[in-house]
């Protein structure tokens, strides 16, 4: 998919889709969201020339893809639209049911994905089960090539932290590209060390490279409830170690008139031309903080052997 190539920001909906469960009954989703605000937000992402928006169907039990297909259905030609398929839910319930990594559910799970959406194709369909066994990933991977065949979806990829399987799936004729955990806190270079780009999820390390206090977080958001991936929250507070390596980085991701959040997205652009992060969004102010970013551009070369020399010596 040539388009990625020159894409530099996503925006990511995750949040927006509101609260759901997890298999066991925990919180997984952001807390209360506002669909008005969610949609209004999603449109002046658009106004701002943000054109790839990532969701899944696991979102709020697939909340968020119906919201996506809401705010983009006019300029549908115009967006990229990227979503994920493999964690079961019942939207009934708004609870996840556990992995589905089989071709059957696949094939059904495009299917819904493109009914919530509102379309007739999906630009990037991604694998959201991250350990699935390679032999398993072989035959969905086969199956993506029908579904490009069909024209239900143009390329694919893998959501997941593994660089074996990302380039596993990525050597597809039409895989394109991994997603993962990478930001200025927690790089993995070994991620896009390959040909395709690279999704990056968490680039605001949930919101620890953005907001100054996490005094107010409702119970339902899920870094309350401490999920065995949590990195940067430990009971709703910011992690001592990932805080202090925020502070230490401070002033120079805040130098030349950026803020933090905007120093942090500029650290994507000088790492590697493959990296897109794709922060969560769900309110206008977000989304015209996080956009301004392209306007500063990268970090410099010496402000990023500054953070790189600070976090990674």
């Amino acid at each position: 998919m040539t388009e990625l190539d020159n894409v530099k920001l996503g925006f990511g909906t995750w949040a927006m889709g509101g609260p759901f469960l997890g298999p066991d009954g925990s919180q997984v989703g952001w807390g209360p969201a506002d669909d008005a605000e969610s949609v209004k937000a999603l449109q002046r992402s658009f106004e701002l020339g943000v054109r790839l928006f990532d969701t899944a169907d696991v979102y709020g039990c697939g909340h968020s893809e119906t919201l996506v297909g809401q705010a983009f259905a006019s300029v549908r030609d115009d967006v990229l639209i990227a979503t994920k398929w493999g964690c079961g839910f019942d939207a009934a319930t708004r609870r996840m049911t556990g992995n589905e990594g089989s071709v059957e559910y696949l094939r059904r799970a495009v299917e819904g994905s493109l009914r919530r959406l509102g379309t007739d194709r999906i630009d990037l369909y991604q694998l959201h089960i991250g350990d699935l066994p390679l032999e398993d990933a072989a035959l969905l991977r086969d199956e993506c090539e029908a579904l490009v065949a069909a024209g239900k979806i143009r390329a694919y990829g893998w959501s997941t932290d593994d660089v074996e399987r990302a380039r596993f799936f990525a050597a597809g004729e039409h895989g394109v590209a991994a997603q993962a955990d990478i930001n200025v806190l927690f790089d993995n270079p070994e991620m896009y060390a390959g040909e395709y780009a690279v999704l990056c999820r968490r680039p605001l390390a949930m919101g620890l490279l953005a907001r100054e206090t996490f005094s107010t977080l409702p119970a339902d958001d899920v870094r309350v409830t401490n999920p065995s991936w949590l990195r940067f929250f430990v009971d709703g507070k910011p992690s001592p170690e990932y805080f202090q390596a925020r502070e230490a980085v401070r002033d120079v991701l805040t130098s030349g008139g950026r803020t933090l959040v905007q120093g942090a997205l500029a650290w994507f652009w000088a790492r590697s031309p493959r990296l897109i992060p794709i922060p969560g969004v769900r309110t206008v102010a977000q989304v015209e903080e996080n956009a301004a970013a392209l306007e500063f551009g990268p970090l410099t070369a010496e402000e990023l052997a500054q953070v790189e020399s600070v976090l990674r010596p």
